[in-house]
């Protein structure tokens, strides 16, 4: 007897969808928002996400001569960041050719002519050699991708001995009391602003459900650790609201 066929099916926000499907239906999402995408990030943050990004950046400590892979930052905010605090070089890589051409804008808009490379690809099949990069980092993306553990496989592969994995993604509130208003914020308040600022309310009730999706500090942890990073730790950021995942390739 032939055993039965298995289920290729994840999920996109709260539906179940073919696994040949997600990618697709994330690049619409952030094909429709590209161009208000950093705009609703400081109005659905009130501006924190710029602190949870320096916070970020603060950790990667970037130098001269860092090389850094960032995986999923198409409109290039942690990569200006990364080279302003002096690193050497930086890879935006992105699957939304809309996303890339913001950043690609704004990186000319701030005078960013070098040092900086922006290629559109999937974040589980990178297009790069085994230790390429001094480090990796992936903000507000891995949530969305299909297979969260080839991505990370992918990440660790591309580090260097040595390399830093970094990733910044919201993630379950850890505060009492702060569940509930963010639960009202994040079903209610988040897609009205959506469909008022970017005229995409449906993407936005995706990005809350995602975030509902998207394990839990500890287990993520574990995840990262699953895939061979080593000392792997992470922060709560906003009372968990945001996290800060780090892991170091050995």
């Amino acid at each position: 007897m032939s055993e039965p066929e298995k289920s290729n099916t994840t999920h996109f926000g709260y539906r179940s969808v073919g696994e040949d499907e997600k990618a697709g239906l994330v690049r619409d999402v952030f094909s429709s928002v590209a161009s208000k995408y950093d705009l609703m990030n400081d109005l659905m943050s009130m501006g924190v996400h710029r602190l949870w990004k320096a916070d970020l950046i603060g950790k990667l400590n970037p130098r001269p001569g860092m090389k850094l892979l960032d995986v999923g930052g198409g409109t290039g905010d942690i990569a200006f960041r990364f080279l302003e605090a002096g690193g050497s070089c930086v890879t935006v890589y992105d699957i939304n050719p809309e996303m890339l051409e913001v950043g690609r804008n704004r990186a000319i808009d701030k005078g960013h002519l070098s040092g900086i490379n922006f290629m559109e690809g999937d974040a589980e099949k990178l297009p790069f050699d085994d230790g390429s990069f001094d480090a990796y980092t992936i903000a507000f993306c891995i949530r969305n991708v299909t297979h969260i553990e080839a991505a990370l496989a992918e990440a660790r592969r591309v580090l260097k001995p040595g390399g830093h994995f970094l990733c910044l993604e919201f993630s379950h509130v850890a505060m009492a009391g702060l569940d509930k208003i963010y639960d009202v914020y994040s079903f209610s308040v988040l897609p009205r602003l959506g469909q008022l600022v970017a005229g995409d309310r449906d993407s936005y009730e995706y990005l809350a459900q995602s975030i509902r999706r998207f394990p839990e500090q500890k287990k993520f942890a574990q995840m990262i650790e699953e895939a061979g990073f080593d000392v792997v730790t992470f922060e709560n950021l906003s009372g968990g609201i945001a996290a800060i995942h780090s892991g170091w390739r050995t």
